[in-house]
């Protein structure tokens, strides 16, 4: 008796979760802004991002150049600048307003200035200094152009002592070792090519996915909340008999006075019909998160068991996102609040995770608040296991994190809509 009683009850939850995901298909169906939030506004993100990305390092940076030297070093000067791959001679300016101009307009990004008797004075063994004036309002022109200046003129300063030691009689192998008698080897362990799709492009479609998927989370249950339809769709749920009137218009049918009463929700029914109702998106966004993982993986060899754990954290992220906007919600019992609060903790998240202003360099204040945003947690499992191919022991503890996270949301959604469909006289918020 009590095993057909268990039975009973699994299919009533199995039903529940089946129904309640056929109801939300059919709504997918008839409302296409909601489709695409699921099916074409991620994809098109995607794609969009590894576009922008496409040329995967930064070179060809303009800058100008002015020359009130015109002698034979300075012109050599002018061609090394323009051999380096980072950079392009836009123009040889010969007054100041013209390079404010240029700079103002964004045409150069940096102006290099060789003065007068620069050539003179490197005859005479005196300082001849090549001034660098560079727009550092962007942080990256401005860092790949300062050290592809300073190398260049490096290069070329090495090489007018080199020859003057030699004119002098030292040998050129004993000129090289006296001009530079301590030298540093850099060895690149990460990202060695400065490849920008593996750095921001592989981190930033993660970023937009969880904010697509909380503001997902907030309007899938928030809508209900809006139309007072939220029992509606409990009793459709529980009941098991669909009312086919309401979901094709589910939209635009009134929902009569005698519905806006409270339920008394079962929580386990209630739990089944929410992972029904959001078996859609969280289908969508696992293939949308194979598709951010191949595109971050088609030119390295990262081990199978790296991929899996992080493509999991993905898809955990993804899950908890939907929950999170579902919460936020519920909390509040308002649509407009629910997405309020999405926007206010998803969007500027990518900012604290870490990854283009170093975590340690904020503040303890900012630290605490980047330490409590999943996809902080999920970006340093990303960059582990992708880009350093970290053992994959060192990210379980975030794969662990994010799965109780996930969990413990999903039980605290379902108490939250418990609540919400115990208080009728608060639908209808906006």
């Amino acid at each position: 008796m009590r095993l057909t009683e268990q039975n009973g009850q699994r299919g009533g939850l199995i039903g529940a979760f089946i129904r309640s995901a056929a109801y939300e298909r059919r709504f997918l169906a008839k409302n296409p802004w909601d489709l695409s939030m699921v099916v074409w506004i991620p994809l098109a993100t995607v794609l969009l991002i590894w576009w922008i990305f496409s040329q995967i390092q930064i070179t060809d940076l303009p800058i100008g150049v002015v020359d009130n030297d015109r002698g034979p070093v300075a012109n050599t000067a002018v061609r090394y600048l323009e051999a380096n791959p980072n950079l392009t001679v836009r123009q040889l300016y010969h007054s100041p307003a013209a390079v404010e101009a240029a700079l103002l307009q964004r045409d150069i990004y940096a102006v290099v200035i060789i003065p007068e008797d620069f050539s003179r004075n490197i005859s005479s063994s005196k300082p001849a200094p090549i001034v660098l004036q560079v727009n550092a309002q962007y942080g990256t022109h401005s860092g790949i152009i300062q050290t592809s200046v300073q190398s260049v003129i490096g290069t070329l300063s090495a090489g007018v002592e080199i020859q003057r030691l030699v004119k002098k009689g030292m040998a050129p192998s004993q000129a090289a070792i006296a001009y530079s008698p301590i030298g540093i080897q850099r060895i690149s362990l990460f990202n060695a090519a400065t490849d920008y799709q593996q750095f921001l492009a592989s981190t930033v479609i993660p970023a937009l996915l969880h904010i697509l998927a909380m503001v997902i989370g907030a309007t899938t249950i928030g809508r209900e909340l809006r139309d007072k339809k939220i029992g509606v769709w409990y009793d459709f749920i529980n009941s098991g008999q669909p009312d086919l009137t309401t979901i094709k218009n589910s939209q635009t049918t009134a929902v009569p006075a005698e519905d806006n009463k409270p339920r008394k929700a079962n929580i386990s029914v209630l739990l089944f019909g929410l992972l029904g109702k959001y078996f859609w998106p969280m289908l969508a966004y696992s293939l949308w998160s194979v598709l951010a993982l191949w595109l971050a993986t088609p030119q390295q060899a990262v081990a199978t068991s790296s991929i899996m754990a992080t493509y999991i954290g993905l898809v955990l992220l993804m899950m908890l996102s939907f929950w999170l906007g579902a919460i936020f919600t519920l909390t509040s019992f308002s649509l407009r609040m629910g997405l309020s609060s999405t926007g206010f903790i998803s969007a500027p998240s990518y900012a604290f995770a870490g990854v283009t202003f170093p975590y340690i360099a904020i503040s303890k204040n900012a630290q605490h608040w980047s330490d409590a945003l999943p996809l902080t947690h999920y970006l340093k499992l990303h960059i582990a296991q992708l880009q350093m191919q970290a053992p994959v022991a060192i990210s379980l503890p975030i794969v662990y994190g994010l799965t109780l996270a996930t969990i413990v949301t999903m039980f605290l959604a379902a108490l939250l809509s418990k609540r919400a469909l115990a208080h009728p006289e608060r639908w209808g918020a906006r």
